[in-house]
């Protein structure tokens, strides 16, 4: 079941603009904020990820907004995810007791699950 959104990305030609947007406007703390990445946290916890269009590690994320969706159990999600032919993009990631998987969805577009990693330590 999803429980909320968790993040959104965006990959975007007005980098500065969209990170004053989220600081200077909207007043979110950065949390990273270095040439051609910013990362902000919203009350909720939802991160909101800015970056800019020459960023190689995101290129994946095309032209649109990536929005996260949390899943109560990453792995039963993924798995039944696979099973309907939905694509991954790469391997899951986990770190700091999260997993989550960037994938395309049915409409061209980039999404991703995140979960708790029950398989951490």
């Amino acid at each position: 079941m999803v429980r909320s959104i968790g993040f959104l990305g965006v990959r975007t030609n007005a980098f500065a603009e969209m990170s004053a947007l989220y600081r200077d406007v909207l007043g979110l703390e950065p949390l990273v904020e270095r040439p051609g990445a910013a990362w902000f946290k919203a009350g909720d916890g939802a991160s909101i990820h800015v970056y800019g269009a020459d960023d190689p590690d995101h290129d994946f994320f095309g032209e649109g907004p990536v929005v996260g969706l949390v899943v109560d159990d990453f792995d039963a999600a993924r798995s039944a995810m696979v099973a309907a032919g939905i694509a991954f993009i790469g391997e899951p990631q986990r770190a700091g007791g999260a997993a989550w998987n960037h994938y395309r969805g049915p409409d061209g577009n980039i999404y991703e699950i995140i979960g708790a990693d029950r398989g951490a330590a």
